[in-house]
């Protein structure tokens, strides 16, 4: 892709410490990889809330932004539009090994550290609960973080029962995995799933797999949603197929540096949101190019 011209585009990501500017910098490591000239600059932010507000007024030229948030963005006429699929993100406590917490019954009452405030996985506590007639400020002690980063030393040392987070290698609850004490999941059982996917259509049974945290052997189900890469209205065309190619050629690169970013895939961005209106214009181009959408 030696022919393209140099081009710099801005990323909103999030607090340091969580999921999002982890990911942001493997996003850029790996386009980078495949385009030399094309850098992405992350920045952090409050999250998700802030990201969809500062892509709206083009103060940045992407954002991640998670779920339900992410798909508001998009409906609601502001002209965001969906760049890339991130990765799934199935909702769940983190626990120590030795907590005597099992259940999301005995976690009600308890210090809960949710995610910073303006984070997606807010969002997405505030839609699982509810899900289950709870409220995630009213039936716990709800911590909001300044940072996400800050969570994991908080459940380590006794200041809050649980981390709420989600995902493969989400960095608050991988911290925990890496202490001694390690890490134990809680999520929604089968029963309390049916009733938040009957009360929140826009969530989805997901599973985290085995293996995506040290000494987790198995899969744990649990409800969620995708986290997506949006781009600013406006962003001309030839933008997003440069985007896409770079996706394509660095992927590999990508997936080396975040795990999680295996599921940055053109295929999965072709089957994220049902409305292909609302894919970029470049994306959407170079993914009928691909026959990943219909002509």
């Amino acid at each position: 892709m030696s022919d393209n011209p140099n081009l710099t585009l801005s990323l909103a990501t999030a607090t340091p410490g969580g999921g999002f500017p982890a990911y942001g910098q493997a996003f850029a490591a790996g386009l980078r990889s495949a385009d030399p000239l094309l850098v992405i600059e992350p920045r952090n932010t409050a999250g998700s809330l802030e990201n969809v507000g500062l892509l709206a007024r083009g103060e940045v030229d992407l954002g991640l932004v998670a779920g339900d948030t992410a798909m508001t963005a998009l409906a609601n006429g502001s002209g965001t539009t969906l760049m890339a699929a991130m990765y799934a993100q199935p909702g769940m406590f983190g626990v120590t090994l030795d907590s005597p917490h099992r259940t999301i019954a005995t976690l009600r009452g308890q210090r809960i550290a949710w995610g910073a405030r303006g984070s997606g996985f807010v969002v997405l506590a505030r839609q699982v609960m509810g899900g289950l007639g709870l409220d995630i400020e009213r039936d716990f002690d709800a911590v909001m973080l300044d940072r996400a980063g800050d969570g994991p030393a908080m459940v380590l040392d006794g200041r809050v029962a649980a981390l709420w987070g989600g995902g493969a290698g989400w960095p608050g609850f991988a911290a925990i995995a890496a202490a001694p004490r390690g890490l134990r999941f809680i999520a929604p059982d089968a029963a309390e799933r049916a009733r938040i996917l009957a009360a929140q259509p826009n969530l989805r049974p997901m599973s985290l797999p085995p293996g995506s945290y040290q000494g987790q052997d198995a899969a744990v189900a649990s409800v969620g949603s995708w986290s997506l890469v949006l781009a600013r209205p406006g962003l001309p065309e030839e933008v997003g197929m440069r985007i896409a190619a770079a996706i394509r050629g660095g992927a590999e690169n990508m997936t080396r540096l975040l795990p999680q970013a295996a599921e940055t895939t053109l295929e999965n961005t072709a089957v994220a949101i049902a409305d292909q209106g609302l894919i970029h214009p470049g994306m959407r181009r170079f993914l009928r190019q691909a026959g990943l959408l219909p002509g």
